[in-house]
């Protein structure tokens, strides 16, 4: 018998106490730029155990504007802006290319948090890219060199092949050069941080970035 999908929805409940801390959020307390408090955030569900908490969604849009999203993961943040990477050619490069404006969302339920970050998206230069491709994992390599990514697959051999392939050149070369592979960067220009409350008091705080630098506004939940 197939479960029942919305029996199981009516069963599950959200920030379970017994698993889930939600701790107080001040946002009068909060610092007068978005990427302190996020390192903040970050380092504390970090320390609370959230699983793979540098996971986050990446909406695009493509030259239609039809929205799609997928979770990558965060590769850095800094004042240059929240970077991630794929292969310039993949569905979200193309959509990149076309619309070079995209939204990130994290969330931590570990401790009832979301960061939600938009703005106008750019590939960083090629040699930073290259960088961070030599920093990661020898999977990471190896994923980088099997290519194709978003092409039509024929068949399971055919990437099993490729990718035995890519594995044995990022065991035996580590520093074989992936052209497509793109370090992008995300210049934020609305940062968002809400954190969950028990009586659905949610706390939302809103940075913009104005002509001044950025404007912090609260939000109603």
């Amino acid at each position: 018998m197939e479960p029942d999908l919305h029996e199981l929805l009516r069963s599950l409940r959200v920030w379970d106490p017994q698993v889930t801390d939600l701790p107080a959020f001040d946002p009068a307390a909060a610092p007068a730029e978005p990427l302190p408090l996020f390192t903040r955030w970050f380092a504390e569900v970090v320390a609370a155990g959230q699983a793979e908490p540098h996971t986050m969604s990446l909406a695009t849009a493509d030259a239609h504007g039809l929205p799609d999203v997928r979770i990558v993961m965060l590769h850095g943040a800094d004042d240059d802006g929240w970077s991630f990477a794929t292969h310039a050619h993949s569905r979200k490069g193309g959509h990149l290319a076309a619309r070079p404006y995209a939204a990130l969302a994290f969330y931590w339920p570990v401790l009832g948090r979301q960061v939600r970050v938009r703005g106008p998206v750019a590939a960083a230069p090629a040699e930073e890219a290259r960088a961070d491709l030599r920093a990661r994992s020898t999977g990471a390599l190896a994923a980088a060199l099997t290519g194709r990514q978003s092409e039509a697959l024929g068949s399971p051999e055919d990437l099993a092949r490729a990718s035995e392939a890519a594995w044995e050149q990022a065991r035996h070369a580590p520093d074989t050069p992936a052209p497509s592979w793109t370090l992008y960067r995300l210049r934020a220009d609305e940062v968002e941080f809400f954190q969950g409350e028990a009586r659905r008091r949610h706390v939302r705080l809103r940075y913009r970035r104005g002509t001044k630098g950025w404007v912090r506004e609260s939000l109603w939940p």
